[in-house]
């Protein structure tokens, strides 16, 4: 999902590195010192693998290979959160979590238990971040996707598009406070970013 995806496509490499260079400047330097959860981090954490934390821990559907986790000491855990959109963690257990280039593939009505499952394992002062393609790309990423600039299997599998008042509310549904949401735009206003403080 978020790391290197799935099948091929000429611009995925830049995407992955667009993604994890957003998403990178969005998170304070004074939150690095705990623990961040990557959601949906791919068949190789290219985000977690270019970021600074004191400990990263990955989910994915898809196992990561044990050699890669350890390599770039990451704990791993494989869950389908189309299944049980349940995280393993205690409450108050990261300073962030990410969920990059994910929203798109879940199903819209598990939505808002993933967010409040995020909003429970936040410690307070956290922060999710979070990066879908707007609603208005949809069309272009499926004519780049016959023509292989990205991933035919990955731009198949979206489920939905989001707009960023939806996501304002799936935030809100799961506790955070609207005065704690930001939100924009990066690869030519193509994509959208979203965070929000515990």
């Amino acid at each position: 999902m978020a790391g290197m995806t799935r099948g091929k496509g000429l611009l995925e490499p830049l995407l992955a590195d667009l993604r994890a260079q957003r998403a990178n400047k969005l998170i304070p330097t004074t939150l690095r010192e705990g623990r961040i959860l990557d959601v949906g981090c791919g068949s190789f954490p290219y985000f977690l693998a270019h970021t600074s934390f004191k400990e990263k821990f990955a989910i994915d559907q898809i196992p990561l290979p044990q050699n890669t986790a350890s390599e770039l000491r990451i704990e791993s855990f494989t869950l389908d959160l189309e299944i049980e959109p349940h995280l393993p963690f205690d409450d108050g257990f990261f300073e962030v979590v990410t969920l990059l280039a994910v929203v798109e593939h879940l199903d819209p009505s598990l939505m808002a238990k993933l967010f409040k499952e995020v909003y429970r394992v936040l410690k307070p002062g956290g922060m999710v971040i979070l990066t879908t393609p707007a609603a208005w790309s949809d069309g272009l990423l499926k004519f780049m996707a016959r023509i292989n600039l990205v991933s035919a299997e990955e731009i198949h599998e979206h489920a939905y598009a989001y707009t960023l008042p939806l996501l304002g509310w799936y935030f809100g549904q799961a506790g955070f406070e609207m005065t704690k949401t930001k939100f924009g735009y990066f690869e030519f206003i193509l994509n959208m970013w979203a965070t929000a403080k515990k």
